[in-house]
């Protein structure tokens, strides 16, 4: 149902009133079907894959934010190798809320449904749901918090830092302007935008997490006071608003302690914060379905802090969700017999991470042998047939004998016979199987 929801929520989108907002907080199916239609028509069409850089990003959302009556974009730092950092402020409400995105430079799925929202409320500041927004709150939008990582697309700042682990001792400068923005703006609520690993799993089930929530906890105990308690309230706010769109994969982040972690520290300073992840999605290697979940989710919490619509949400729907489960490897080649140069094949599964795991490119070998039980993302059966590994891909002893070297490219084909010219039937050279015509 993952892929086939999406046409039918625009198609009924289409038939639903203008500014029919208020009375479908108690209809999910009927706001997500509403908030979608807004994405579909102010998604920001310049930023349309995962990677794009600090000018891209601002070359298509500067010009919208600008121009806008109600938006004004400040500069609130800098980054270590000296591009601006960027907060936008819209509103004129009494709640303060902060949201900041991509200070992990490779992850940009809420950096681009962050541009989408603001492309929304800057042109169309008449809309009901943008009226409730700038009456109710005063927002301060960062969506790219580490340029000089994205220029990379890359985790960590160019210092080598995890800037959402320099809470503590604020090393970057990327860092040090998030805390400051926070000491100054003293926002009610926080949103800590992220993508997590694509493998994660909901529970001990095999659907793919899609999205995770976390509300952070302020001390080692977990306690919850008023603070917190806000937070997990807006997060199953933001639950019951995606639901329609991946029914069945949302899930609770882990809530250790980490006294170096932003989350947390937002928490013990006082801002309701709530951490978003965006997971995987089959089919959507660009993660352009979950940038529009996320800009459905993002809407529908900023709706109901504007409203104090969160203070009436029961928070078991936060604390219910199943925790974000186990890493599953990407691709296990099963049943297969693998022929080596020199040696007498052999039944081995092999196993396949990939270093881009959304789109499903780098691929490298990570085990081989008996793999029956192991989880994965995608099994290419290859019962019956031979698997025959590419240079690439083994390594010699010094004697002559070649092995399946594990970390190496995943690059071999799957044929019918041992022999290297027998009938070839897939194809896989660092990224997903591909069957031969």
């Amino acid at each position: 149902m993952q892929r086939a929801l999406l046409p039918l929520v625009l198609a009924l989108a289409a038939c639903a009133p203008a500014g029919a907002q208020a009375d479908t907080a108690t209809d999910p199916e009927r706001r997500a079907r509403e908030l979608s239609a807004l994405h579909e028509r102010y998604r920001v069409e310049e930023i349309d894959s995962r990677r794009f850089t600090h000018r891209e990003l601002w070359n298509a959302l500067g010009p919208v934010v600008d121009g806008a009556a109600g938006m004004r974009r400040d500069e609130v730092g800098r980054s270590v190798e000296g591009r601006p950092l960027y907060g936008v402020r819209y509103g004129r409400g009494p709640t303060r809320v902060l949201l900041w995105s991509q200070m992990h430079g490779n992850e940009s799925t809420a950096t681009m449904a962050l541009a989408d929202v603001l492309r929304f409320l800057a042109e169309s500041p008449e809309h009901p749901l943008a009226r409730r927004l700038a009456e109710g709150l005063t927002l301060v939008a960062v969506p790219m918090l580490n340029p000089d990582g994205a220029e990379r697309f890359q985790r960590r700042n160019v210092l080598g830092i995890d800037i959402n682990r320099d809470a503590r001792s604020l090393s970057t400068p990327e860092g040090r302007a998030l805390r400051e923005l926070q000491r100054t703006f003293r926002p009610e609520f926080g949103f800590n935008l992220h993508d997590q690993d694509v493998r994660a799993r909901v529970g001990t089930s095999d659907r793919l997490a899609a999205v995770a929530l976390l509300a952070p906890p302020f001390d080692e105990e977990r306690s919850v006071n008023e603070v917190r308690d806000r937070a997990m309230r807006l997060a199953a706010v933001i639950r019951h608003a995606v639901e329609p769109m991946v029914q069945g994969h949302v899930t609770r982040y882990d809530d250790t302690y980490n006294p170096r972690a932003f989350g947390d520290g937002m928490q013990r300073w006082g801002t309701s914060t709530v951490l978003v992840e965006a997971g995987g999605w089959r089919d959507d290697p660009e993660k352009q379905y979950l940038r529009r979940v996320h800009f459905v989710a993002l809407l529908a919490a900023l709706d109901a802090i504007a409203t104090s619509g969160y203070a009436g949400t029961d928070p078991s729907g936060y604390t219910t969700l199943p925790a974000n489960g186990r890493l599953v490897t990407d691709l296990v080649v099963q049943g297969g017999t693998v022929v080596l140069p020199g040696a007498e094949p052999f039944r081995a599964d092999l196993a396949v991470d990939y270093a881009d795991g959304p789109a499903r490119t780098g691929g490298r070998l990570t085990d081989v042998g008996d793999l029956a039980e192991l989880a994965a993302r995608d099994t290419l059966d290859a019962t019956g047939l031979f698997v025959h590994p590419a240079r690439a891909s083994l390594a010699g002893d010094g004697a002559g004998r070649a092995s399946l070297s594990t970390g190496a490219p995943a690059r071999f084909t799957v044929r019918r016979g041992r022999e290297p010219g027998s009938a070839l039937v897939w194809t896989v050279d660092g990224g997903v199987p591909v069957r031969a015509p």
